[in-house]
């Protein structure tokens, strides 16, 4: 098998111990020769494109090519951003120089002094590197040197396999079938023969990566006893900023582009539930992307081309805890090594949760303060109202113009049926049947000029968790210029109202608000609108394949109650989303 060489100390039969230790000084390991000469040329060539070449001599009497030093955190940075440039081997590593004899190059033997600041390297082609063949040890040998292995140093291999994402059991140093699982699983991710027992130089590669990994991000396990949450952290890329139940919030540091927020409330599924709603509306959690959701628990993985962020969180013992991740999508690589320590190390603890306060979560977060998260808000809402038992909804063409995305108070998905654009009538469908309270009957009858009139409306958009009553009269059963199937009202509305059921003393449903503005563009008196009829909304209706109910014939005046459960009990919020 052809692999890349790797220093010698970390190929010991005792272990890896020595190099895990943690020093004052740290080198990237590129390259390792057993030819003198040949390990001369090749960090001759990296020297043209580095100013911190080392070739050291080690104790198997292989050389190691290396640069540096650093101090051991800017050694993991450096690392990283010469692995995602392609400038050096995507196996190079961090080594503490424990292994290094005498310098063979630069000639003379006096190696570089360490670098205050590592300079920007941008060779006009990456380096080529050279593969060197090197026997590695068989399954047997690799027991046999795994046997050797001390309690902590098997316990450091599963930690960092469950930190690769590879291993999910207990950290107890026991290797049984799943840890060999593991370690076959993350020796076929790269590219070694699959055996499950994993060589020294394989088992030095793995614990390397992961430290220097550990060194980049600044993680930490921390117990956030207010919250009741135990979870490892990147420090390096966070700073704990505050709370604002229900988040422990830990914005970004340095310039990361990546923030965290811990979740902890009081409560159940209900709970679980209306946090599952919530988070919908954050910008940071965009529409797209992949969502799942359990009566114990839900998952969302959501991204655009502007944000990408990862929301978990589970109820039990009466309380709701979890965590939401957003970060940039141009740092996907590194938050690919970020993101599985949250997930495998997040542990809800105690008995203990955020206090909620007094504010009901969902109307500070209408309002925009949820921990200084930006609400994603509809492109524009209007109203709507239920014309059928299956939550059919009719509305105003222009709530719907232009949508990339149409949902019904604020969560339900709806797709476009029909629209009648002479009307100005949309028909909207649910994407789920939904139970209306309440189903629009339309009047059979034109009212009488003077009568009084309600028109049910989300006068402000989305702004309101309910639609409100806006009282007027039925003017005249034409438009102003006598254009039949429109009705002139006289009533205060405002155009979140536009599509709203304009009702009549008796509940019937006898037009539907039409948006602001007169003939030919000109602007109207305050107070005037217009609506389309019933008969010609019983038209549009019918042609999309739905049958409208009809109001009795006679029907006596409602009491104010049953008008008002009739009014808001078939109104509904139409969102048009960007």
């Amino acid at each position: 098998m052809r692999i890349w060489v790797f220093v010698a100390a970390l190929l010991a039969a005792v272990g890896f111990s020595a190099a895990a230790r943690a020093q004052d000084k740290a080198w990237v390991q590129v390259e390792a020769h057993p030819s003198q000469a040949e390990a001369i040329d090749r960090a001759e060539a990296y020297a043209a494109a580095f100013p911190d070449v080392t070739a050291y001599a080690t104790r198997t009497g292989w050389i190691a090519i290396v640069l540096g030093p650093y101090a051991p955190a800017a050694a993991a940075g450096r690392l990283n951003d010469l692995k995602r440039e392609n400038m050096i081997p995507a196996d190079s590593y961090i080594v503490d120089g424990s292994a290094f004899g005498d310098v063979v190059w630069p000639l003379g033997g006096v190696a570089p002094a360490p670098a205050a600041d590592v300079p920007e390297v941008q060779p006009e082609e990456p380096l080529a590197p050279v593969v060197a063949e090197e026997p590695d040890e068989t399954p047997q040998q690799a027991r046999a040197s795994e046997a050797a292995l001390s309690d902590d140093d098997r316990i450091a291999l599963q930690r960092a396999l469950a930190w690769y994402g590879f291993y999910q059991g207990a950290l107890d140093g026991a290797f049984g079938k799943g840890t060999r699982g593991s370690m076959a699983a993350w020796q076929e991710a790269n590219g070694f023969e699959a055996t499950g027992i994993l060589t020294a130089r394989q088992r030095a590669v793995l614990v390397a990566n992961y430290q220097a990994d550990q060194a980049e991000f600044g993680f930490q396990t921390i117990t956030e006893a207010e919250a009741g949450i135990e979870i490892t952290l990147p420090l390096s890329l966070v700073a704990f900023e505050g709370y604002e139940p229900p988040f422990v919030r830990f914005a970004e540091k340095d310039g990361s582009g990546v923030q965290i927020m811990l979740i902890s409330e009081p409560g159940g599924a209900e709970a679980l539930a209306g946090l599952y709603d919530i988070l919908q509306t954050l910008a940071v959690v965009p529409a797209e992307g992949e969502r799942s959701r359990s009566e114990d628990s839900f998952t969302i993985n959501a991204g655009n081309a502007g944000v990408q962020s990862f929301a978990y969180a589970e109820q039990a013992r009466g309380m709701v805890k979890g965590y939401l991740v957003v970060w940039k999508p141009a740092d996907a690589e590194r938050m690919a090594r970020v993101l599985p320590a949250l997930k495998a190390s997040f542990r809800p603890v105690g008995s203990k949760a955020l206090d909620p306060g007094l504010v009901p979560m969902e109307d500070a977060v209408r309002a925009g303060l949820l921990a200084g998260l930006e609400v994603r808000r509809p492109k524009l809402s209007r109203t709507g109202f239920f014309a059928d038992p299956a939550g059919t909804v009719v509305t105003v063409a222009e709530a719907v113009a232009q949508c990339s995305r149409i949902t019904l108070d604020h969560d339900t998905e709806a797709q476009v049926l029909t629209v009648d654009a002479a009307a100005g009538v949309a028909v909207l469908k649910p994407a789920v049947a939904l139970a209306p309270p309440a189903v629009a009957a339309l009047s059979a009858a034109t009212p009488r000029a003077g009568t009084e009139i309600a028109v049910a409306g989300y006068s402000y958009e989305d702004k309101l968790p309910a639609p409100v009553l806006t009282f007027g009269a039925f003017e005249e059963a034409r438009g102003l210029n006598g254009e039949a199937g429109i009705a002139r009202l006289s009533a205060p509305v405002l155009p979140g109202d536009a599509g709203g059921p304009v009702i009549d003393p008796t509940g019937a449903v006898v037009g539907m608000l039409l948006p602001a503005g007169g003939p030919d563009g000109k602007a109207l008196p305050a107070g005037v609108a217009f609506a389309l009829s019933a008969d010609s909304l019983d038209a549009v209706l019918t042609g999309a394949g739905i049958t409208p109910a009809l109001a009795p014939a006679g029907a006596v005046r409602a009491s104010p109650d049953a008008l008002n459960k009739a009014a808001l009990g078939m109104t509904v919020l139409v969102s048009c989303w960007e």
